[in-house]
């Protein structure tokens, strides 16, 4: 599968990034030369690769822990408000605007 121009500025205008005209043509070569690689990459024989955890125990994942870090000062001397260790801060005037709109 190879990329045309008409690809590089479809992708272009997807992601809704500036493309100068004189750019196409270099990014069509970048990503044709990317898929050539992957290419190469697909033909290589792993038949006889082993996976990660043949002949070993399986990889456990260890379970989360939430452990915060302590502040180095209660939150009530920096903080003028909080609950349940979230900062309760005022409301800015700018989404006042918004929501009488």
């Amino acid at each position: 599968m190879a990329i045309s121009d008409d690809d590089v500025r479809h992708i272009a205008a997807l992601a809704r990034l500036g493309l100068e005209p004189a750019r196409v043509s270099a990014l069509v070569q970048e990503l044709n030369g990317i898929l050539g690689h992957m290419a190469v990459l697909q033909r290589v024989d792993t038949s006889d690769v082993k996976g990660a955890t043949d002949g070993r125990a399986p990889l456990v994942a260890r379970p989360d822990e939430r452990n915060p870090d302590p502040l180095a000062r209660p939150i009530e001397q920096f903080a003028p408000e909080a609950r349940d260790h979230f900062f309760l801060v005022p409301r800015l005037g700018t989404h006042d605007e918004e929501a009488e709109s």
